[in-house]
């Protein structure tokens, strides 16, 4: 296999794996394109032979806020550096999208990261490394199941058990659960494990 079908194979796994992680976090997605198999991939994404990743760019909406969007980007370069992270938000911007995505191929440059975290406030940005998302972590047969609470559901938790989120076990938002489910300070996820004497065990974590 030459480089270019090795590239054009891991960009399509990535691709589904992302659409996979946007879907768990309440997005509308296409079964096409989780499901999408590598030849249809590669003729909409790489007629000529390579991908193109500016094609790859797509935006997504909330299921029950279609006012909620969310940017996924792929930048070309290796190294990304400031130039294209101020496109992304001035495109955010012109679209009325406060949340993005950069899925990078290699890293981003320091002055890339610190632009992203000025603009936290305004803008959510996140970024993935794509080597990091070649497999959905969440089908792992070591990954219990996760379920984020809503704000409603994670107060009937609290009142249930009469306590306070802070007395609550903790996540943190760089664990790489947290991160596949876009875990925000103070949001709570539901985990369930296997029990071999109750058959499931679940917990609460709140994350910090």
């Amino acid at each position: 296999m030459d480089v270019d079908a090795r590239e054009i194979t891991r960009l399509w796994r990535v691709y589904r794996t992302v659409h996979q992680m946007c879907s768990a976090r309440g997005y509308l997605v296409s079964h096409r394109d989780i499901d999408r198999d590598l030849e249809s991939f590669r003729s909409e994404f790489a007629p000529a032979g390579k991908v193109d990743r500016n094609r790859l760019t797509f935006v997504v909406q909330k299921r029950d806020d279609p006012a909620s969007q969310m940017f996924l980007f792929f930048p070309e370069d290796k190294s990304v550096g400031i130039k294209p992270i101020k496109q992304y938000i001035n495109k955010m911007a012109n679209e009325s999208v406060t949340r993005g995505i950069v899925i990078f191929r290699k890293s981003l440059t320091p002055s890339a990261n610190k632009l992203m975290s000025q603009v936290t406030g305004k803008y959510r940005m996140e970024a993935f490394d794509e080597a990091n998302l070649l497999v959905n972590i969440t089908e792992h047969e070591l990954v219990p199941q996760h379920k984020v609470l809503s704000d409603e559901e994670k107060k009937g938790i609290l009142k249930r058990y009469r306590l306070k989120e802070t007395q609550l076990p903790r996540i943190s938002n760089d664990d790489p659960v947290a991160r596949y489910y876009g875990l925000t300070r103070g949001q709570v996820v539901q985990i369930i494990r296997a029990s071999e004497t109750a058959g499931r065990y679940v917990t609460y974590r709140l994350c910090m």
